[in-house]
């Protein structure tokens, strides 16, 4: 029996080092006061991609919430409507919200799109790994900075 409690507490510390690895390809950032200022790549996004980002079905914005995009049908009702966004947030509230959602509301539906640890509930092909880049994660800020009312 006590065997079987090292085994498996050897496991675990195992996998948490794991997970820690495969977190550290993230760039670092500081969260500061409700954003995070700076870059995650050291430079500004594009807001073209930005924009094609949010509109993917498949992993980003437009599953949950609707916006200015008359071209696009079928958008979600699940949260805030993004006209105005770069109105209601700082690019840094922006990246904040993108990076890690729970920091603003722990029980929010929103995904954290860019963290690796600590999270339930994640699809088999974002086990260990963030859902979007930090390229990614600038591109779309940059883009949602640019909806005003």
């Amino acid at each position: 029996m006590a065997r079987s409690i090292v085994h498996i507490a050897a496991l675990i510390v195992g996998l948490a080092f794991v997970a820690n690895a495969r977190a550290e390809g993230l760039a670092p950032y500081e969260i500061t006061g409700d954003g995070i200022a700076d870059s995650l790549t050291g430079a500004p996004g594009d807001a073209a991609r930005g924009r094609a980002l949010v509109l993917a079905r498949t992993t980003t914005c437009i599953l949950c919430h609707s916006g200015p995009f008359p071209e696009t049908r079928f958008q979600g009702d699940l949260a805030p409507d993004l006209t105005g966004a770069g109105n209601r947030w700082t690019v840094s509230q922006l990246r904040l919200r993108l990076v890690d959602a729970s920091r603003f509301n722990p029980d929010t539906i929103m995904p954290s799109y860019y963290r690796a640890d600590g999270l339930v509930r994640v699809g088999r092909n974002f086990t260990g790994r963030p859902i979007l880049s930090a390229a990614e994660i600038e591109d779309i800020v940059t883009y949602l900075a640019t909806l005003r009312d």
